[in-house]
């Protein structure tokens, strides 16, 4: 619980704070992104801490936010044990965290939000990542991969695109089963390619991903038009 103070130039003085420090954290999370609709922060400190720079407790909303060309529908963060620079804070200076910090979230995404970042470096890195895993002959003789569809539907992806390679363009089916098996592996199957209209693989056999150990995912739930995610990342400063 945060301290009592009955003086009042005290409880002025770190009100100041507390609204400072609320103002650099949206600040910092708007350098974080290219765009966004709505940002909420709540700060649990008592006098004490905030005045060492020592946050225990934020909770961050954000709704219709980019990040890296990624959409995100809405996401709701709590991060605990936040040391900040405070000093540099006061004097106007942007703020920075000192540590890395273990962020809880929850993640809502609806099949718009990732056919807007079809675009995004980040998505279209993993969604070529599964293709070489998927397709490592054809992989070897394409230039490029245009991506042009996503679909969501219960426990499964499905992918559509065009190859190119050698001046022809392939069109490109990939239906996906998706479950996580464990806090850093994602798990695909069953899988069914189709390549140039055409069936070429379809398989139970499982292709496991590594997302590292900086991410701790507890649960991935995939429903038709919608991906929710919910665990924790670390963010370093």
């Amino acid at each position: 619980m945060p301290e009592q103070n009955s003086d009042p130039k005290s409880n002025g003085k770190i009100r100041v704070i507390t609204n400072m420090l609320k103002t650099a954290l949206k600040l910092w999370l708007k350098a974080q992104v290219t765009q966004v609709s709505q940002i909420e922060v709540d700060i649990r400190a008592s006098d004490r801490q905030l005045l060492s720079g020592k946050i225990p407790w934020v909770s961050i909303f954000a709704s219709h936010a980019v990040y890296r060309g990624l959409h995100i529908g809405k996401i709701q963060l709590v991060a605990e044990n936040i040391q900040v620079n405070i000093g540099s804070v006061i004097k106007g200076k942007p703020l920075r965290l000192l540590e890395t910090v273990p962020v809880f979230g929850e993640l809502s995404m609806e099949e718009q939000d990732l056919n807007q970042s079809l675009s995004s470096e980040l998505l279209a890195t993993a969604l070529n990542d599964v293709l070489v895993k998927l397709l490592p002959e054809h992989c070897t003789k394409t230039k490029s991969t245009a991506w042009q569809k996503i679909i969501l539907d219960t426990n499964q992806i499905i992918l559509s695109g065009i190859l190119a390679s050698e001046g022809e363009s392939t069109p490109i089916k990939i239906c996906l089963g998706l479950q996580l098996i464990n806090a850093q592996e994602l798990q695909l199957a069953p899988i069914q390619i189709q390549y140039d209209m055409v069936v070429q693989n379809e398989s139970n056999q499982e292709h496991n991903f590594d997302l590292g150990p900086e991410v701790d995912i507890q649960e991935l739930t995939l429903i038709p038009g919608k991906l929710v995610c919910r665990g924790r990342i670390n963010v370093n400063p």
